[in-house]
């Protein structure tokens, strides 16, 4: 099994955090975006994993590294694809053409989830779906009688169904999807500036693959500030009863209100914190309250009462009460 991960997005709308780290690598209670995206999927594969393809933008070597590092966390191979430009879904994917080989499965960076199945690798085509309630804002499916997919509809105008693509896909033949997403760039097949996965998916499903769908229970968006802090409090909340509680952090007279994820040598003084907290490494607590919030590394946080917040790392704050977003190396007194 391979696996396409399309990373190189510049997550404009998590400013200031994506100005100096790329969105999935922003950590979710401890482990970066891209880092439990894989680990979803592995525990959904029910076979091994071979070689795991990013795609990514102009990154640092360090990243790349990071990268590599994931993919040996579930025994895989990391090879990396740079996209100059952004042109589409497509057009991401097919910047990893060398890892569309056998069976592949593409999932984009800003999608987490939570599924009870596992992968059924015999069919042609799977799509991972979830049900909204607002189908117009989405990509759809439309399904026969038998649950086989019969058309992909972009933000309907009327409701057609309420099954929601949440950017997951599996391909028994990874070649065959490179050969038809290769035909969207050669006959330049574009909408709205961009190649469209789903004109390629189109053409296959009229050619005879059957796609049908996987359901998730939850799906969770790393879109915004608040998303990605309300997804980092339901996956403490997977977490529930495992210990994210490093054996260094230094925890003095302090109120640990679980889930929370307390990272290496995390200093606690006087500090309320939880529930839903993740605190970074070498993060610095002192005479405050830390409620659903993300804090990233070696950040310094003094007389502050802090709800529904992300901060990055090196961040110094003394403050009062607040809902923020704060980004990297900021100094902020009140």
């Amino acid at each position: 099994m391979n696996i396409i991960i399309p990373m190189a997005g510049k997550g404009t709308r998590l400013r200031p955090h994506t100005l100096t780290t790329p969105k999935p690598l922003i950590p979710i209670a401890g482990k970066a975006i891209v880092h439990r995206l894989v680990e979803d999927i592995a525990k959904v594969c029910g076979e091994p994993i071979d070689e795991i393809g990013f795609v990514i933008g102009d990154f640092s070597d360090e990243v790349k590294e990071r990268l590599h590092d994931i993919a040996a966390s579930v025994g895989a191979k990391a090879k990396i694809y740079h996209q100059e430009k952004a042109l589409g879904t497509a057009h991401a994917i097919l910047t990893a053409k060398e890892s569309l080989k056998g069976k592949t499965l593409v999932a984009f960076a800003d999608t987490l989830f939570n599924a009870n199945f596992k992968l059924d690798t015999d069919q042609d085509g799977i799509i991972w779906v979830h049900k909204v309630e607002n189908p117009s804002a989405f990509g759809v499916v439309k399904l026969a009688n038998d649950n086989t997919i019969v058309d992909f509809v972009e933000k309907p105008d009327k409701f057609v169904s309420d099954l929601a693509i949440i950017g997951i896909y599996y391909f028994k033949d990874g070649e065959n999807l490179k050969k038809e997403l290769q035909y969207l760039v050669d006959e330049e097949v574009i909408k709205s500036g961009e190649y469209q996965l789903t004109d390629a998916l189109e053409n296959m499903k009229v050619k005879g693959l059957k796609f049908v769908t996987g359901q998730v229970t939850e799906w969770l968006d790393c879109g915004n500030k608040e998303s990605t802090v309300f997804t980092n409090q339901r996956y403490l909340e997977y977490l529930k009863g495992t210990n994210l509680i490093d054996p260094s952090a230094n925890i003095g007279q302090s109120i640990i209100i679980e889930p929370v994820f307390i990272g290496e040598g995390v200093k606690l003084i006087n500090a309320v914190v939880g529930p839903h907290v993740s605190l970074g490494a070498g993060t610095e607590v002192k005479n405050s309250i830390i409620r659903n919030s993300i804090v990233q590394k070696n950040t310094i946080i003094i007389d502050a009462h802090l709800e529904d917040s992300m901060l990055g790392n090196n961040v110094q704050y003394h403050g009062a009460a607040q809902d923020i977003s704060i980004g990297d190396y900021n100094i902020i007194k009140q």
